[in-house]
């Protein structure tokens, strides 16, 4: 089951467009390994599931995955062949806005060659460029 809002301020949103870089969310905080965005874009909920599936077959339970973005805006669609002037369509999809430098994905309990080769895995299915990144040493 793909992940969506319980429940929505406006079911319709605007676009918008995305600017800058991410200045909340650029840490890896609750693992030992990060998936970190180089690009901007919208990442469909279908494909954070299809991410998480992925990350989780690859570790087989041996580290925690820890999902750090969440599809909170609604995308609209119009059906096909549908005349120009009926108005906006209907909400089809819930995306996450991720800005360059947001973390993804982090993984803990795993070693830096498990980590890469699972986010090898990962990165395949998402549609902006990303990197692996480690915690920071405090």
């Amino acid at each position: 089951m793909a992940l969506m809002p319980k429940r929505v301020k406006h079911r319709k949103n605007q676009r918008g467009r995305i600017r800058g870089s991410a200045s909340r969310g650029c840490r890896v905080s609750f693992g030992d390994w990060g998936l970190q965005s180089l690009d901007a874009g919208h990442i469909n909920a279908t494909t954070i599931e299809a991410c998480r599936i992925a990350a989780n077959q690859y570790i087989r339970g041996e580290g925690k995955l820890y999902i750090r973005i969440f599809p909170a805006k609604p995308v609209t669609a119009r059906p096909l062949e549908t005349r120009m002037g009926t108005g906006k369509g209907e909400p089809d999809r819930w995306v996450a806005v991720v800005k360059p430098g947001t973390i993804l994905f982090e993984l803990s309990g795993v070693t830096h060659d498990a980590a890469r080769d699972c986010f090898a895995r990962v990165a395949h299915k998402l549609p902006i460029q990303v990197c692996l990144v480690a915690r920071a040493a405090r």
